[in-house]
């Protein structure tokens, strides 16, 4: 990936994780490992970039800024304006620790938030235990 590819808030030659605040280029949405996996498969060729966190078993989408405020769904929290974001160094692809599952791009950087919030919805009805 060249510096041209690379959304400008990235910092392509680092090679430690950084935390960035969020609610400013972006916010990021964070889901456990399962129902995130299902909504990522869901998503498909339409996720944007996605943080996967090896060790706390999580994804972190990130999505336009303030385009979530209003979600309620369950075991989903939305990071914004006073959160701040543990971001992989571009080469960081593979487990362990915080890696991109979805690497981030200029033209492939936010993941549109309604079909987001779709997916997630889907992946965490289909997970949810029986009621009796």
């Amino acid at each position: 990936m060249t510096v041209d590819e690379v959304p400008w808030w990235m910092h392509p030659g680092s090679v430690e994780v950084r935390i960035v605040a969020a609610g400013g280029w972006w916010d990021a949405v964070r889901v456990p490992l399962d129902p995130g996996t299902d909504a990522l498969r869901n998503l498909g060729d339409e996720t944007g970039a996605v943080i996967g966190d090896g060790f706390g078993g999580r994804l972190y989408w990130l999505i336009p800024p303030g385009s979530a405020a209003d979600w309620e769904l369950p075991q989903v929290r939305v990071l914004g304006r006073g959160c701040h974001v543990a971001i992989p160094p571009l080469h960081r692809v593979t487990r362990p620790g915080l890696y991109w599952r979805v690497s981030p791009s200029r033209d492939h950087e936010w993941t549109n938030t309604p079909r987001l919030h779709s997916a997630l919805r889907t992946a965490l009805l289909r997970g949810k235990p029986p009621t009796i």
